[in-house]
């Protein structure tokens, strides 16, 4: 049985993090979530009429998941956060998916986050709180 999903949002990679930031936020969206909370941001969360925004920079994304977005085409991937990443994962690498990050934790263990290539290439995250 497939495990529950809930909360998609669509997350944005970038070369120039703060520059795409602002750009949303010239049309009223407002940041919900930064990681590392200070400093230089690696992700960010902006949300606007319940839809939330993510931006990632692509640094980020290779150093802290093995991913290598390569700026070519459309830089965009579909998040769906789950009770049961492993079995999601699991389910779609029988169906046929491409694993392109297996299942790990981040952000000091509070969460688990594995990516998928859906049947047209594009990303999918799935994204587990963990405790």
């Amino acid at each position: 049985m497939m495990p529950a999903f809930q909360t998609p949002m669509i997350n944005l990679y970038a070369r120039d993090l703060p520059r795409l930031q602002a750009f949303y936020e010239g049309f009223g969206f407002v940041e919900t979530f930064r990681v590392p909370k200070t400093g230089v941001a690696d992700h960010v969360e902006l949300r606007l009429d319940g839809f939330t925004l993510g931006i990632a920079r692509i640094e980020a994304a290779a150093a802290h998941h093995g991913l290598a977005p390569k700026g070519d085409g459309r830089w965009i991937e579909i998040i769906l956060w789950t009770d049961d990443l492993d079995t999601a994962y699991a389910d779609c690498l029988t169906s046929g998916s491409e694993s392109l990050s297996e299942p790990h934790v981040f952000l000091e263990g509070r969460l688990k986050a594995a990516w998928v290539a859906d049947p047209e290439g594009n990303p999918v995250e799935f994204v587990q709180k963990l405790g």
